[in-house]
């Protein structure tokens, strides 16, 4: 009778010693990874079973208690949609403005590197101080200089961050100003990677210049393009410092209380690590759903050149 043949992870000693001789040099990196990222992870985890206050020793397992709870909580599917309002609009808003002053900075124009700096400064900007500048400008009475601007227009002042009908948008144009300079530098490199044979040749054609941008510049600002809605996905999903700082409490009704805002709270506020943790599983979860449809879908439009 044949015996079954055996397996073998390496064919011969040569594979083998390179194995180990990868691992020897991963070693340093995967035990960073190990440390810092796998057990917070696991620990993490852990806890999302568990029902702790951080205050006792004792843990009490409850399961997918702490999951369930969240499913059955109408302030989370408020808070959810909070969190993707931000992003629908937060993400388009920015891809805009930030191509369309891409394209200006991307002409030949005098003073050019320092609109560039100019555009870029925000960017590097601490986002407290940056919060409580936008605070100033939102404030309600007549001096805050959104409302002043209003008031030119003769438009009555708005509440702005203690309107539950305007925070949201307040925040959200605040946030497109502070990460505008960071797009805008992805879409410039872009731009200036795209050989002028390409316009030459459409020139040449008849095509003008919505032709031009249509046909050449959009195709083959694509991969740019679909980093830069990934990384406003991803961004939008964790934003949290200027909703804390421009308004504490989660704004009027929790009309700016988002997925990490809520976590922060539940964790930090009330004390429920069984919780947060769980939530935090449960916005992995969301984001990774959410880039993996973005994916899927963006692929067949991506070219490359």
């Amino acid at each position: 009778m044949a015996q079954p043949a055996k397996f073998h992870l390496f064919k011969n000693k040569t594979q083998r010693r390179d194995f180990w001789d990868s691992i020897t040099y991963l070693s340093p990196s995967l035990l960073v990874f190990v440390i810092f990222i796998f057990l917070p992870i696991a620990m993490a985890f852990y806890l999302s079973l568990m029902k702790w206050d951080l205050l006792s020793a004792d843990k009490q397992f409850v399961g997918l208690s702490n999951y369930l709870y969240y499913l059955k909580n109408p302030l989370f599917y408020k808070v959810l949609w909070n969190t993707i309002y931000y992003a629908v609009v937060h993400i388009p808003l920015d891809l805009v403005f930030s191509l369309g002053l891409a394209l200006l900075l991307n002409k030949k124009l005098k003073g050019l590197s320092f609109y560039r700096t100019v555009y870029f400064i925000p960017v590097i900007s601490s986002m407290v101080a940056v919060s409580a500048v936008w605070i100033w400008i939102y404030e309600p009475e007549s001096g805050g200089l959104a409302n002043y601007i209003l008031g030119q227009f003769g438009i009555s002042p708005l509440g702005w961050l203690n309107d539950p009908n305007w925070a949201m948008p307040a925040i959200i144009a605040m946030s497109v100003w502070k990460g505008l300079g960071y797009d805008i530098i992805i879409f410039l490199a872009g731009l200036q990677n795209i050989s002028d044979s390409y316009y030459e040749a459409a020139r040449v054609d008849g095509a003008n210049a919505w032709q031009q941008f249509r046909r050449i510049t959009l195709p083959l600002l694509s991969p740019i393009t679909y980093f830069v809605i990934l990384m406003g996905i991803i961004n939008s999903f964790k934003v949290f410092t200027q909703i804390e700082v421009m308004t504490p409490e989660g704004g009027p009704l929790n009309s700016t209380t988002v997925l990490v805002f809520y976590l922060y709270q539940e964790a930090f506020h009330k004390y429920r690590f069984g919780r947060a943790s769980a939530l935090a599983f449960i916005l992995f979860v969301i984001v990774i759903v959410i880039t993996m449809v973005h994916r899927a879908k963006s692929e067949k439009h991506v070219h490359y050149e």
